[in-house]
């Protein structure tokens, strides 16, 4: 178990802005940030961070909450491996006991499954440093290809024993379940015999964003054209290929600061490059490009660079490549290496000032690079040339920005010496076949599935929905602030009258909020926000120094999200710059008083509206014919209507 005090401590300590910050490219947008969203694939960002409140939340998906509830949702954490990860970034100390062999076997598969993967890792690491055979084979490997002892160690690289089960048999004597070890690939098991999936291999462990071990890759180190020369572990909950990249775990801060990321294709690319200086830098790990493994690149940086040598098998797969990139949305430009170099070779035999002044020199942007590929191969043949041209418009027309599209255009035409007008003909055709694609497979839909049409009922505002949700919104940002309150007292006059007279008087928001509520026994519709209500007003009752930040911390997961949505909805469509424009809009903060007494005197109002109908709905429903008593009943309220409306200076 953590210790509170340690839990409090992560949570003073963390920014929410910082370390959502390692996922997701922010932006600054007035007091807030906001990003594109890494829960769901968008163009347009939805995503917002308040530092203020020290919370987030994600319009696209609905999620949101504190910065533990980012990385449990993100990095599917549970809660004290996310106040783990943030004790380790903040350099805080944290006293945990060891988990024992029975709290092992209760942890879900998921987490049985990341487990695994960490003593695997720090299995290989121990066989690469402390065995013979690691230090003269796999060690010896790594020096070869140039790698330092820092480097082997920041990259987590290991050996495997070229035996049939020693990390098996290791595994199993220190309690982990063999299913497990199955489903991580890293053990195969036909029938009663069991075997180490990288015996005698090198490894690379592949990790995620947030640094945990998803998977290995593992190279063989002898000539066998029988064997692979590369072995990925399998397809598993935790480890799905197409969604990982390898390096970003050490490429993310780089790349968002740098705003550009290298792709390259292979594990010893990554690191002779970061080992180099230049750390932005992933692979997709030897794999064809995928829009999962864009899109975790498209969090950071929208600048993409290809790296690749001068193989035409490579450069054809980078071709394919760059169109998904494209459809992103994402800016691209592509380098190649001299005959013969790939980007580990040429990082290993240069300097970073030598390597970073080839990349600036000879990183073409995509549209000159395909047409100087492809240009070249059909120079000589004007029906290639033509099928060439199709080929990079359709690459153009990819693009989702149409300002974009234009200029590649341009480019196109002047590289291939042909007219524009062609060019923008050709490309309204390719849009003109997608749509009617598209249409067809719309009418396919709609012969699958007829549906009678129906008339859609108009959504009604839900007044009382709006209203409570206003007064937990209220409570949460100025519950704690002394205002003077004016309430409208009935007083007799000089004359007998009755008449209505001000009276001020100072005190909490949160007390007349609820003794306001109280007086008139109202009682919450939305089962979320009475209990939201409740937990607040007991709070700031117990707690005369209550803090947003620390109250979001210390509530369940399930009323923190919704705190979160309340507080972040109002501000999604705020704009910043007013000033500039020389419009100068109220702050709801000089207006406390007047939003408390408008918000509930409004909820008192409906709340009597609705009474009186009840009344109405009872007596037709009954066919009694209207007695004095609910003549009475109704009087009073019209009254106490009136006295309202008085109050709020409006006509009801």
């Amino acid at each position: 178990m953590i210790s509170q005090s340690t839990i409090d401590q992560v949570f003073e300590t963390a920014r929410v802005e910082e370390v959502i910050g390692d996922f997701v490219q922010l932006k600054k947008s007035g007091s807030n940030y906001k990003g594109l969203s890494p829960f769901s694939d968008e163009r347009s960002p939805s995503f917002m961070v308040s530092p203020v409140k020290q919370i987030w939340k994600d319009f696209s998906s609905g999620k949101g909450g504190t910065v533990v509830a980012f990385l449990m949702e993100h990095e599917h954490f549970t809660y004290p491996e996310a106040i783990k990860y943030l004790a380790k970034k903040y350099n805080i100390e944290i006293e945990e006991t060891e988990q024992s062999d029975e709290q092992k076997e209760q942890a879900n598969e998921r987490e049985s499954l990341y487990l695994v993967n960490e003593f695997a890792n720090t299995y290989f690491q121990k066989t690469l440093h402390k065995t013979d055979q690691g230090k003269s084979i796999g060690l010896s490997y790594f020096k070869e290809r140039g790698f330092t002892q820092e480097t082997i160690k920041k990259f987590n690289l290991g050996y495997a024993l070229n035996q049939w089960q020693p990390f098996t048999d290791e595994a199993l004597k220190q309690g982990y379940n063999i299913d497990y070890l199955e489903k991580t690939g890293l053990t195969i098991v036909k029938d009663d015999k069991r075997f180490d999936r990288f015996k005698g291999r090198v490894m690379f462990p592949i990790k995620s964003m947030s640094g945990r071990v998803l998977g290995f890759g593992g190279r063989i180190l002898i000539n066998d054209k029988k064997v692979a020369k590369y072995v990925n572990s399998p397809e598993s909950e935790v480890y799905q290929k197409s969604k990982v990249l390898y390096g970003i775990y050490h490429a993310k801060q780089s790349i968002a600061k740098d705003d550009n990321c290298y792709l390259v294709e292979g594990y010893t690319d990554v690191i002779q490059f970061h080992q180099t200086g230049i750390k932005n830098v992933v692979s997709s790990s030897g794999t064809a490009l995928t829009s999962e493994q864009i899109r975790l690149i498209n969090r950071l940086t929208k600048n993409i660079t290809v790296l690749f040598d001068g193989d035409a098998a490579g450069m054809r797969a980078s071709l394919r490549g760059i169109d998904l990139i494209l459809e992103q949305g994402m800016n691209v430009k592509v380098c190649t290496f001299p005959e013969g170099e790939d980007p580990d070779s040429f990082a290993k035999a240069n300097t970073l000032e030598e390597v970073t002044l080839f990349l600036e020199e000879n990183a073409k942007d995509f549209i000159q690079f395909k047409a100087s590929i492809l240009f070249e191969e059909s120079k000589n043949d004007p029906i290639k040339k033509a099928e060439t041209v199709r080929d990079i418009v359709n690459s153009i027309s990819k693009i989702p920005d149409r300002i974009k599209k234009e200029i590649y255009i341009q480019e196109c035409a002047r590289i291939m010496d042909i007219s524009e007008e062609v060019l923008f003909s050709t490309l309204a055709q390719i849009g003109k076949k997608e749509l009617q694609e598209k249409s067809k497979e719309h009418q396919k839909e709609q012969k699958a599935f007829q549906v009678v049409k129906q008339e859609q009922p108009i959504n009604k505002v839900n007044i009382q929905y709006v209203l409570e949700r206003k007064i937990v919104e209220v409570l949460l940002l100025y519950g704690n602030k002394t205002e003077d309150f004016e309430d409208l007292v009935l007083k007799e006059n000089e004359k007998g009258e009755l008449i209505l007279e001000p009276v001020v008087h100072q005190t909490k928001v949160f007390e007349k909020v609820f003794l306001d509520l109280q007086d008139d026994e109202m009682e919450f519709s939305n089962p979320q926000f009475k209990t939201l209500y409740y937990t607040i007003i007991d709070t700031l009752n117990q707690n005369p120094d209550f803090e947003l930040k620390s109250f979001i911390n210390q509530v369940s997961p399930e009323i923190a999200h919704e705190i979160t949505t309340i507080l972040m909805e109002d501000e999604r469509y705020t704009l910043d710059n007013w000033n500039r424009m020389n419009i100068f809009p109220k702050e709801k903060s000089n207006n406390i008083a007047q939003l408390v007494s408008e918000t509930i005197l409004s909820l008192r109002c409906f709340l009597i509206d609705q009474k009186v109908k009840q009344f109405q709905e009872e007596t037709l429903h009954n066919k009694i014919d209207t007695n004095r008593n609910v003549l009475e009943e109704v009087k009073d309220y019209s009254s106490l209507k009136m006295l309202l409306s008085r109050k709020l200076n409006r006509v009801l």
